[in-house]
């Protein structure tokens, strides 16, 4: 089954992303549908039908996995592509898991767009054809041994051709069809299994009971019916094989003729969930790493006013031990004492937002303060910026508005572009840390502004790309820019540099006011 013309539609309530990927679809020959939001899209959706719905997770109202959702529960063969963000591969497995046909990360290039959209094309396809193919089973099950092979010789190329695993079982249980994506995943051999072998042999006990039971259910699709139900598979080697089944029984009026099941490797998946788990191991150690260097800076940062302190306290002790306080004296050790506050205090505010900076927590938006959260960043970084002779610059309006936000993540970015300029200045310099509200936009902008060696053109392509860095060996993951790409996208935020070698960086964070957390709700 081809088609002249694909159709796509293209749910994302960023008007910037929908214009570009309508035009680069639209160059590749697709006819593009687009919506703002999933409400819309769905409406789309229901009066156009495409083959093809491509939607972001993080929406205004329904986000991408409810659109997802909606969509198959009306029509099971569109195919659903997500757009997910860095650190959001729990969601785009949950989609997977939904019957997602794939999903690509932001910044989208056109070259996993392409890919993941052939995929769409070909599943799309295959279902349609598959689907086909069941019903004829079901509404003309074979007379005979000979019209079923008749049939099966017939479909023998549609059945190969599926991505899928497919097994089918005839009324006593034994496999006759059993495809090249089940030799694949398996490993092994048609002639070993058709006719000789029975569904139950590739799993292990306690897994066909289960299955068996879950088939006889109205727990996934309905009796005699499994729809996306997570099993394991056994193969040639004993290895469990980790997949998803889709299984009907086939009915001849009340009679059970046969079984069909189609199978999905989810081993790739898997491996995606762990690779994406290390990538953010790797995101928490650069953090750590961050968190170290603070650490070091803070050491030197109260260690005068504790020795000042110290000395005070001292000093008191030893005219307190002469005997009784002079009325004289009165009045200096209120003056020591209230120096030593407030160089405690000083202590404690320092020790207090580096303990905050240091947590791990989970992602909580709340209204976040903008003033403080660029203060806390400057008095973290004074010592560091003291020691390599950098002065700093603010320029920051007053009572800025509250944005909604995780205040840790945020400020874990603004370190980390702190870091990038000290790094950029070894020699000295000046930083400048500028914020601002763009009313006309409703927005507020965060620039950091460094006067040290700037990036060349070539690396500004991709100085935000995971594990890409310009630092030598040992001085740097390459994850600083990345992880800060990927809280500003959970923020619904951007994030742009400019640059010219020996000139220095300004790196511009623009924050919606009024943002939604990632779930779509309003905080």
């Amino acid at each position: 089954m081809k088609r002249k013309i694909w159709e796509v539609l293209l749910i994302d309530d960023d008007p910037g992303i929908r214009n570009v990927l309508a035009i680069s679809l639209e160059d590749a020959g697709y006819k593009v549908f687009t919506a703002p939001d999933g409400e819309t899209g769905i409406r789309i959706c229901e009066q156009e039908s495409p083959q093809i719905v491509l939607t972001d997770i993080h929406m205004p109202g329904i986000n991408g996995l409810d659109v997802l959702q909606r969509v198959k529960e009306k029509e099971p063969d569109t195919e659903v592509i997500v757009i997910s963000g860095l650190g959001e591969i729990q969601l785009a497995i949950r989609a997977l898991q939904l019957d997602a046909s794939d999903f690509v990360m932001k910044p989208v290039s056109d070259e996993a767009l392409m890919i993941a959209l052939k995929r769409a094309q070909e599943r799309y396809i295959t279902r349609r054809e598959l689907r086909d193919y069941t019903s004829l089973i079901e509404e003309k099950w074979m007379q005979t041994a000979d019209e079923l092979a008749k049939t099966f010789q017939l479909q023998r190329m549609l059945i190969e051709s599926s991505i899928d695993g497919i097994v089918a079982c005839d009324r006593s249980g034994t496999v006759v069809i059993f495809n090249k994506a089940m030799e694949q995943m398996l490993d092994f051999r048609r002639e070993d299994v058709i006719g000789r072998r029975s569904l139950p042999d590739f799993f292990h006990p306690d897994e066909s009971r289960k299955f068996s039971a879950k088939l006889a259910s109205e727990e996934f699709g309905g009796r005699s019916r499994l729809f996306l139900y997570e099993t394991a598979l056994l193969s040639t080697s004993g290895s469990k094989i980790p997949c998803q089944v889709s299984a009907s029984v086939l009915s001849e009026g009340r009679e059970e003729v046969g079984l069909v099941c189609f199978f999905r490797d989810l081993r790739e998946i898997r491996r995606l969930a762990q690779q994406f788990e290390d990538q953010a191991r790797m995101l928490h150690q650069d953090k750590m790493i961050s968190l170290g260097k603070l650490a070091a800076s803070v050491v030197h940062e109260i260690n005068n006013p504790i020795a000042g302190v110290l000395n005070y306290a001292r000093l008191m002790i030893k005219v307190l031990d002469r005997g009784e306080l002079a009325p004289d004296r009165v009045g200096k050790f209120q003056g020591y004492l209230s120096l030593m506050e407030s160089e405690l205090s000083r202590c404690s505010k320092i020790v207090s937002n580096l303990l905050a900076f240091s947590r791990k927590s989970k992602l909580e938006f709340n209204e976040v303060n903008l003033n403080e959260l660029i203060s806390r960043c400057i008095t973290l970084s004074e010592h560091r910026l003291t020691l390599q002779n950098i002065r700093i610059e603010t320029r920051v309006t007053p009572d800025l508005p509250f944005i909604l936000g995780d205040f840790n993540q945020l400020q874990q970015a603004l370190i980390n572009l702190i870091f990038n300029a000290l790094d950029a200045m070894p020699n000295g310099g000046t930083l400048n840390i500028d914020c601002e509200v763009d009313g006309s936009r409703n927005v507020v902008e965060i620039r950091v502004t460094d006067s040290g060696c700037g990036i060349s053109e070539d690396d500004l392509l991709y100085i935000f790309d995971p594990f890409f860095t310009t630092k030598i060996e040992g001085k740097g993951l390459g994850l600083g820019l990345s992880t800060v790409y990927g809280i500003v996208d959970r923020h619904k935020g951007t994030i742009s540099v400019k640059s010219q070698p020996g000139k220095g960086s300004t790196f511009s964070i623009v924050l919606p006011i009024g943002a939604q957390s990632p779930n779509g709700s309003h905080q």
